[in-house]
């Protein structure tokens, strides 16, 4: 289901329906769960583990990104930590996901022959989850776009095969 403010969007810059469901397939938003997996360790705890093992394979580093509020010592102003977790106006619409890292890309030589490092970013589901719409999938989906638009690699993953 596709948010009211996001299809509104589609219809000012003329992205078609066809467009966004690729969009979302990308994305990991539309993935199939892995139902061939033992029940009890189908959660998202599991996801973050297989995601991780098989980073190295596809040549992804990732690192877990933790998010949260630490309270100061002595009374001090609270300690806000991970990705775009600046305040709770802002986390509130974006959420960063739970790895993050990188992928070595090498330029070819039309770009000086460099090689850089594409931000990777992967949103840990259980494997029996389905995109439902809810405000955190939408904060979620948004840190996902964000770094899709600017060149990046993220999706949401719910189990091995889906890096």
């Amino acid at each position: 289901m596709i948010p009211l403010a996001l299809m509104t969007w589609m219809q000012r810059h003329r992205v078609s329906l066809a467009a966004m469901q690729e969009l979302h397939a990308l994305l990991g938003v539309d993935g199939a769960p892995f139902d061939h997996i033992p029940t009890p360790q189908r959660g998202e705890a599991y996801v973050q583990s297989a995601v991780r093992l098989e980073a190295p394979a596809a040549g992804v580093t990732l690192f877990r990104n933790n998010l949260g509020v630490a309270p100061a010592p002595e009374g001090g102003r609270p300690v806000r930590y991970g990705l775009a977790n600046d305040s709770a106006q802002l986390n509130a619409r974006l959420k960063s996901a739970d790895l993050i890292g990188w992928r070595r890309v090498e330029i070819t030589p039309q770009h000086v022959g460099a090689t850089i490092a594409q931000f990777v970013s992967r949103e840990c589901k259980p494997a029996s989850w389905r995109y439902s719409g809810t405000e955190r999938e939408i904060a979620q989906l948004r840190w996902a776009q964000l770094v899709v638009t600017n060149g990046g690699d993220a999706a949401f993953a719910t189990g091995p095969g889906t890096l």
